[in-house]
């Protein structure tokens, strides 16, 4: 596993955590439709709403961003959102490092809050998202869309194409 190290982003953060998660969206291609797709993934006025709401997290190999996720609590739920690996750095453990620490912060952290689960959304047809979800310990959930109706705040074209993933805290 890649020696990677883990923080909280800061504004300061924010254009290199645009370019990872452009970079890395780029996969979308090779199952989303045309119609579907969104480039940017997210521009620079989006990360700055997300953090609004979630906590940015980043992985760094020698100084350079290569991974981002944020951590965002809705009732009695951690969410593990926008969970992107740039391609040369998938496969090397990064991205499951990323989630394990933000699993640790929503144990602790949400506790307080009565968090009971933890869940993360993918798309359907995002097969390395769906393994690796299953490989770190992920139980794909019951009524995806009714998980996404109630604790997600994404475009429809998203939610119909999408499932979740939950474990318990």
């Amino acid at each position: 596993m890649a020696q990677v190290t883990i923080r909280q982003l800061t504004v300061a953060d924010r254009g290199a955590a645009v370019d990872v998660i452009n970079t890395a969206a780029r996969w979308y291609r090779d199952f989303l439709p045309p119609d579907e797709l969104h480039d940017p993934e997210m521009t620079a006025a989006q990360w700055d709403d997300e953090a609004r709401r979630l906590t940015w997290y980043g992985g760094f190999l020698d100084g350079a961003l290569v991974a981002v996720m944020g951590l965002e609590y809705a009732r009695d739920a951690a969410l593990l959102r926008h969970a992107y690996i740039l391609p040369e750095h998938q496969h090397h453990g990064i991205g499951l490092r990323l989630g394990e620490h933000l699993e640790s912060v929503a144990r602790c952290e949400g506790a307080a809050l009565g968090v009971r689960r933890i869940i993360v959304g993918t798309y359907a047809r995002n097969y390395k998202a769906r393994g690796a979800l299953k490989k770190a310990g992920y139980r794909l959930s019951a009524d995806s869309a009714a998980i996404l109706r109630e604790y997600y705040a994404i475009p429809e074209d998203r939610l119909r194409a999408s499932v979740t993933y939950e474990k318990p805290t």
